[in-house]
């Protein structure tokens, strides 16, 4: 609706997943680095934690073209509140293990067709990366107990993959009411909020890859969006969105940090009406 007024091509603050719209923080970079060392040689298990809206999604979804291995199956769990049974009959489904004749598999069924198929995927070089997401919901202790007992079955040979848990910053927590669990935990990485210069730096790259040419923001809205979002890629987004709207309706040649409060403090009036 607003592009035109701002002389852009696309909206530059949707939840937009390509490649050139994707900014990396120093945080962002250090934890990119470290999940791909995880990866690529494989040592098993590794944490994402960092606040709601920090970019983790974002982050996980730009790994593996960086690791080379985006030809390897990934097994992404966005809802974690599952039965021991249900998770691991998920996992075995997404990695295209072949599915048993009995119904209702059981546990021990379940783990050999994983087993079997890890390998198959270890042969074929491309070993299975399992992502799960809002993994600081799990509360029920079988659960983490049975993601134990996924690492475990690195154990045997011929069977490689790497596991992510990522989640809120509880998610360390929860690891840890399973010291067996957390100890398998190789690489832990922390997301944290971008700095001043940094969420600066991130309205301009966003900007500039929707087609700006031209100044949107000034320096002291550029202040006003980094102090009201705290830094975070999400709230950053909602903030930028709107005010660009509100300034087109307005008719606005520039955004100053006038107009970054009275949007925020609109959007908060909207969340608490």
């Amino acid at each position: 609706m607003y592009e035109n007024h701002w002389g852009l091509k696309r909206t530059p603050f949707r939840n937009d997943q390509s490649p050139e719209t994707y900014f990396s923080s120093s945080s962002h970079q250090s934890a990119l680095l470290k999940l791909r060392f995880l990866v690529e040689h494989r040592r098993g298990a590794g944490l994402l934690v960092g606040p709601s809206g920090a970019g983790k999604t974002r982050l996980l979804q730009a790994l593996l073209p960086e690791t080379g291995l985006s030809a390897a199956p990934v097994v992404r769990i966005v809802y974690p509140l599952l039965s021991p049974v249900e998770l691991l009959s998920f996992i075995v489904t997404e990695l295209g293990a072949e599915q048993s004749a009995f119904a209702g598999p059981s546990m021990d069924l379940l783990l050999r067709q994983m087993v079997e198929r890890l390998r198959q995927l270890v042969a074929e070089g491309t070993p299975a990366v399992i992502l799960i997401d809002d993994a600081h919901a799990i509360t029920d202790r079988l659960v983490l107990q049975s993601l134990h007992l996924l690492l475990n079955l690195q154990q045997h040979p011929g069977v490689e993959f790497t596991m992510i848990l990522a989640g809120q910053p509880d998610l360390v927590t929860t690891t840890r009411r399973l010291p067996q669990l957390d100890d398998r935990i190789s690489i832990p990485c922390v997301l944290t909020a971008m700095s001043a210069a940094e969420s600066a730096g991130y309205i301009e790259h966003r900007l500039q890859a929707a087609g700006a040419t031209e100044p949107i923001f000034s320096r002291a809205a550029l202040q006003a969006v980094h102090e009201l979002s705290g830094g975070l890629p999400r709230r950053i987004n909602r903030l930028c969105d709107f005010a660009l709207l509100v300034g087109y309706a307005e008719r606005l040649g520039l955004i100053d940090a006038p107009h970054i409060e009275g949007v925020s403090a609109e959007l908060s009036l909207s969340r608490a009406a």
